[in-house]
């Protein structure tokens, strides 16, 4: 249909705010598809890659667990407290995650030229959407947004985090008020998983389906 519309919605938010919550309901509930950033990441450093053979030859073959896995808990603790390591790190991976979300993105409208319908929506789940410059791979933008006591809270519980650690990683990531501002849709998940869903089906209301 050459007058379909095609929505990329880029999911991202903070640590702990709900994207996997959202990406969740989207696709259970009006069946869209969802393209998940961290699976892509995950892809990147799997035994053999080349970008987990450029992290063993800067830090050495303890980065390793006995099985050729990366040791993450190893990799957090050296880039937690670095931001050079991180920037390093994160040179290595966004490319190719940024590489593959659009092979992925491509390949489902192909798959999908043939249904019969007006708007065809995909939705890209990525944590550091901005931080990574991955904006201009989306037509709107939709950032979870919760309370940072919330967002707190929920991480430390999580992830079994010390209020001090837990507030270290929120403050890796840009700022939640900074990503709303810009934002085309905030979703306020400061409250209930009902409260969150009822929003996203108002917005999704807004569309044709």
């Amino acid at each position: 249909m050459s007058d379909r519309i095609v929505r990329i919605i880029g999911l991202t938010g903070g640590i702990a705010t709900g994207k996997t919550a959202i990406s969740n309901y989207l696709a259970d509930t009006y069946g869209w598809t969802i393209l998940d950033a961290d699976i892509y990441a995950r892809e990147a450093v799997h035994p053999g890659s080349s970008i987990l053979n450029s992290i063993v030859e800067h830090y050495g073959p303890s980065i390793l667990l006995s099985d050729g896995n990366l040791n993450r808990p190893e990799l957090g603790n050296i880039i937690f407290c670095n931001p050079a390591e991180r920037q390093w790190l994160e040179q290595q991976i966004h490319p190719y995650v940024r590489r593959r979300l659009i092979e992925a993105t491509q390949s489902y409208i192909s798959r999908s030229s043939l249904v019969s319908t007006s708007t065809l929506t995909v939705v890209l789940v990525v944590p550091l959407l901005f931080e990574a410059n991955m904006t201009d791979l989306c037509t709107e933008i939709w950032v979870v947004y919760c309370e940072p006591s919330v967002q707190l809270e929920r991480l430390m519980q999580r992830d079994g985090l010390s209020c001090d650690r837990a507030l270290a990683c929120i403050q890796t990531q840009l700022p939640l008020a900074q990503k709303c501002q810009k934002a085309d849709v905030v979703l306020d998940n400061s409250s209930t998983l009902d409260s969150l869903f009822m929003q996203v089906n108002a917005i999704v209301s807004r569309f044709e389906i």
